[in-house]
């Protein structure tokens, strides 16, 4: 038995993108090759730019999403007065 092999299939490469307004997190893929993410993936920054997106982190992993788009939840801050 080859202590290397797995049983579960490798996982693809999908880009990664966070944004903090609006408060979400956007799955890109699946692609073959981290490569092609690379290269997919500032097209993906410019166009949630484009639809006002802003302070946004793009990486490229490998990865399984369950949800392709995920909406955050604004924190809410409470504020005791004395």
């Amino acid at each position: 038995m080859n202590l290397f092999e797995s049983n579960q299939p490798e996982f693809a490469w999908w880009v990664e993108i966070n944004t903090a307004v609006p408060r979400c997190t956007y799955y890109f893929g699946p692609f073959d090759t981290e490569r092609e993410a690379q290269l997919s993936r500032t097209g993906y920054v410019e166009d949630l730019y484009e639809e006002e997106a802003r302070d946004i982190i793009a990486l490229v992993k490998q990865c399984q999403p369950d949800v392709l788009t995920v909406f955050q939840e604004k924190a809410e801050v409470q504020i005791s007065s004395f």
